[in-house]
């Protein structure tokens, strides 16, 4: 077929959820207060670690930095989804598609690489205490920083370059709230099984081999500490089970949409939402509220401005 023949597509048709008000009413308090929640959890904690001086450590920058992916990550298609669900007609452009792919895969993928760094970091303070400062120096810090921004935008540019000049011309329904890889291939004019094939690899590696790594060092953090210390184990599976919980969280429904074989959209809509609006807020509730010096900042800084407050 002749692509110049082609019709071109300008815009994408989300199905949403549902069109029945008993559902969108429920649906958009949900999406709001999570969303909400999340920004404002993620803030708290980028505040906390900013202006407390007691957290001033590489843990807490790795986590602030964490909690600004995640303000970022849940920002990419939830305002989108919020705005949609009481139209009719819920579309974007054709434009609007490729930048919500290209910052959900940039961040996704950088937020991938910065769980590692988090746990060689917990690895290091558990492991090797006394070394600690000297290995993680805020040089090396930033470097980690930096190489996850770096991975995570060449992630999504290596899938981005190859759907840019694909051609579409119709249908233009996406059965979802948001666009993504595999569901905008399927829509191309052309064969794209290759395309689809490279970005299961593509994901599918990124996501599931981060979370194999993953595992694996929590899981020899774990020998290391019962072979030098029983005492220290529960100490570590303290420690390590907030870490565990956010990557589970994470990857979990990442790695169901790049490697199952068999799309299913219902559950695949669902999932995102877990993606885009649980895992965001979970994450500060669960570094907040299992963590005391988080705490006892979050307490200090709150009492230091009440205490400004009532000398103004």
């Amino acid at each position: 077929m002749d692509t110049n023949n082609y019709s071109i597509v300008s815009e994408f048709v989300f199905l949403g959820f549902t069109n029945s008000w008993e559902i969108q009413l429920p649906l958009f308090v949900f999406s709001f207060l999570f969303y909400f929640a999340s920004m404002m959890g993620n803030f708290v904690i980028v505040f906390t670690v900013t202006l407390d001086d007691h957290l001033h450590t590489p843990m807490y920058f790795l986590l602030a930095n964490l909690s600004v992916i995640d303000m970022q990550f849940c920002s990419i298609t939830a305002p989108k989804m919020i705005s949609d669900i009481f139209k009719k007609h819920k579309t974007i452009t054709f434009c609007g598609c490729l930048t919500q792919i290209f910052f959900s895969h940039a961040v996704g993928g950088t937020e991938m690489v910065l769980l590692i760094a988090m746990a060689f970091d917990r690895y290091v303070a558990i492991c090797k205490p006394l070394h600690y400062l000297t290995i993680m120096s805020p040089r090396t810090c930033l470097y980690f920083l930096l190489t996850s921004w770096v991975i995570g935008l060449l992630h999504s540019l290596v899938q981005l370059v190859f759907v840019v000049d694909l051609p579409f011309c119709g249908p233009n329904i996406l059965d979802s709230f948001y666009c993504d890889l595999p569901r905008l291939l399927r829509l191309a004019c052309i064969d794209t099984q290759k395309l689809q094939f490279m970005v299961t690899i593509n994901s599918g590696f990124i996501s599931v081999g981060s979370f194999i790594l993953l595992v694996i060092s929590y899981i020899f953090i774990l020998f290391t500490v019962w072979n030098h210390s029983f005492s220290g184990l529960s100490k570590a599976l303290s420690t390590l089970s907030a870490h565990i919980t956010v990557v589970v969280l994470f990857f979990g429904p990442l790695m169901f949409f790049y490697t199952w074989p068999y799309p299913t959209s219902h559950l695949d809509k669902y999932l995102a939402i877990f993606d885009a609006f649980i895992t965001p807020f979970l994450n500060p509730v669960i570094y907040t509220f299992r963590n005391k010096e988080m705490k006892v900042s979050i307490s200090r800084l709150y009492s230091h401005f009440m205490h400004l407050r009532k000398i103004s």
